[in-house]
């Protein structure tokens, strides 16, 4: 078989158009297009690449024009958990700060699992002046570019030198971007002279290739240690994370459930593992949690962590499992994260484990008063979200009626999505999820300037389904970029911005250390005392959005919004924004759990100093989970 002579840039494209995902049986694109900026480091080869697939096979391998590098990343994470991690996008940018401005996207692609493809350009490889535009030199390490910044941040790094290296790294760049246990940001640096250099390949690297992804089965023996745990207790209780809802879990989680009474906390990933109006869903656990999921771990004898890496908001910082003859059993396809805890781990897919202990437990289950007890603190807590929704908070309404509202107005697949500030923890507590893929938020990295590219990708990967981008003034202004590219390809979002001057969330954790919110408004400077403590800032967020081509609306009150947001409903022509503004000082209903944040331990502030005294009263209740000792777990 003659072999292809092709650049380094177009080899890629052909072969990203033809690698296959698989699972179930079910076939889909593993890398379904590729977002770009371009610079001098990557047009002369991937961007010509690029624009001979759209003229030799248009819709084969969809390039789409970002507006920046850290929001097309944040895009396909965005697309990429919305596929169940399945299916993502490529991202190409120049060398220089093209590449490193996606350094916070790689970040939190590869904190929370979600497998993007990054292809940033580099310097030359032959080196025929340097420094060339944007190059680093560092005094020791001449082999180093500015990509190096990718490396800590990436699941996968190799650079491409030569042309004979790229079939490896193309291979390996794939293994990772389909390791369900390891994924997230996968980085190729193309050295930009090797992008545009021609090289003859083998057909074979071609043609269609399908990445299997395993169902991984539950050791044996690992099982039985863990039915033996779950029959010996009285008050267990599941955590499903975002495992569960990746893995297609959720109708193998309800059919355990069900069959064993055992009750259902959620993570933010994890939020819809279960409807919220489910017997048996008690709702979010930890920091941001229901009293309903709190009050049962705090009595839990044994939990069973299912897709969840256990980070310090679901433990409450290790403080809400205080039953000292508490247990775990920790269901994950990484087993770091299954070893968590001292737990009997499970190294398995979670549809495949559930179904498992399903099995292994058929006939038993337990009481039918501690059924119920779930059922009733669920009931309770659906209550304060009831009020919460309809506070008739005046003269400006509280976030959580802005929440409310949202949450009435969507429909039962359709799709928030969030990632920073106040709100994600509002959400967390308060948001009545009935779809598994209706519930976004970015909780892991926690990325402020997230929302608005996150929607995009959502709604990428899920056309039909209507998507609510809520943010906050403060993340809106970081970032609000990817509305234009929403303009440019017609893509329906509704953004709801949440106005209250500032950064609200920070500004309440500011108060609990005792600082005062000291920061955290949008202030002019005052005449008097030459601190941010003058009237607020008069930006006009409906005038910035119409500059940018999105219908938008101006909400006074709930009313209003309500009126709004059936405005936007029906428009058709793109992007809309709605803008509200609330009170920042209405807080949203108690978790009763703590969240471990230090508080400065001498202070001059009467506020700091009295901080530090329920700082040191709430650290002393934290405890070690991994210096449990466990029967029949791990020796």
């Amino acid at each position: 078989m003659s072999p292809l002579r092709l650049t380094v840039g177009q080899a890629v494209v052909k072969f990203l158009a033809q690698q296959y995902s698989e699972r179930d049986g079910s076939q889909q694109r593993l890398v379904e297009g590729c977002l770009g900026i371009f610079g001098h480091g990557n047009v002369a080869g991937l961007g010509q690449a690029l624009l001979e697939s759209e003229l030799e096979a248009p819709g084969q391998f969809v390039y789409r024009q970002a507006r920046n590098e850290q929001a097309m990343v944040h895009t396909a994470a965005a697309f990429a958990r919305m596929r169940n991690r399945l299916t993502t996008l490529a991202c190409t940018s120049s060398i220089g700060p093209g590449a490193t401005n996606m350094v916070t996207g790689a970040a939190l692609a590869t904190v929370n699992r979600l497998p993007v493809l990054l292809l940033p350009g580099d310097v030359f490889a032959t080196r025929p002046a340097d420094p060339v535009l944007q190059q680093l030199e560092h005094p020791t390490q001449r082999d180093w570019s500015v990509n190096e910044a990718l490396r800590p941040v990436s699941s996968f790094f190799d650079r491409v030198q030569r042309p004979e290296q790229l079939p490896e790294a193309l291979l390996g760049a794939m293994r990772a971007l389909t390791d369900q246990a390891t994924t997230g940001a996968v980085t190729l640096a193309l050295c930009q002279d090797t992008q545009a250099e021609a090289y003859d390949w083998p057909k074979e690297l071609f043609e269609r290739r399908v990445w299997h992804i395993d169902r991984l089965p539950p050791d044996p023996r690992a099982l039985a240690r863990a039915v033996e745990l779950v029959r010996g207790s009285s008050r267990p209780l599941v955590v499903a994370g975002g495992g569960v809802i990746y893995s297609e879990a959720t109708a193998a989680l309800a059919a355990f459930v069900e069959a064993t009474g055992i009750p259902v906390a959620e993570t933010q990933a994890g939020k819809g593992s279960l409807p919220y109006d489910h017997p048996l869903c008690v709702g979010a656990i930890g920091a941001t949690g229901s009293t309903a999921a709190n009050t049962l771990a705090r009595e839990a004898d044994l939990v069973i962590g299912a897709g969840t890496r256990w980070a310090d908001f679901p433990t409450a910082s290790r403080t809400v499992f205080t039953n000292p003859e508490v247990r775990f059993v920790n269901i994950n396809v990484a087993r770091p994260d299954a070893l968590k805890n001292a737990g009997v781990a499970l190294v398995a897919d979670a549809r495949v484990a559930l179904g498992a202990l399903a099995q292994a437990l058929a006939g038993w289950s337990t009481s039918d008063g501690y059924r119920a007890k779930a059922t009733r603190l669920a009931k309770q807590w659906d209550e304060v979200v009831e009020r919460a929704y309809h506070l008739e908070h005046s003269p400006l309404p509280a976030q959580s009626e802005v929440l409310g509202v949202v949450n009435e107005v969507c429909g039962p697949t359709d799709v928030v999505v969030c990632a920073a500030g106040s709100m994600p923890g509002e959400l967390h507590k308060l948001w009545r999820a009935r779809d598994p893929k209706g519930y976004h938020v970015e909780y892991g990295y926690s990325c402020m300037g997230y929302e608005v590219a996150g929607g995009l990708g959502v709604k990428l990967a899920a056309p039909e389904r209507d998507v609510y981008v809520l943010v906050g003034d403060g993340s809106y202004l970081m970032m609000a970029s990817e509305l234009v590219t929403a303009v440019q390809e017609g893509v329906k979002l509704t953004v709801v911005l949440v106005d209250n001057h500032g950064f609200a969330s920070i500004g309440s954790l500011s108060e609990t250390v005792g600082a005062e919110r000291f920061g955290t408004w949008y202030r002019y400077r005052g005449e008097r005392d030459g601190r941010l403590s003058g009237s607020f800032l008069p930006t006009d967020f409906v005038s910035n959005a119409r500059s940018l081509g999105v219908k938008a609306l101006h909400a006074k009150g709930v009313a209003e919004l309500r009126e709004a947001l059936a405005e936007a409903k029906a428009y058709t022509g793109g992007p809309v924004l709605v803008a509200v503004e609330t009170d920042p000082l209405v807080p949203a209903p108690s978790s009763e759990a703590w969240w471990d944040v230090p508080v400065a331990q001498v202070a001059a502030l009467e506020t700091t100093l009295n901080a530090r005294k329920g700082y040191e009263e709430a650290k002393a209740r934290q405890r070690s989970l991994a210096g449990i000792y466990l029967k029949g777990g791990p020796q």
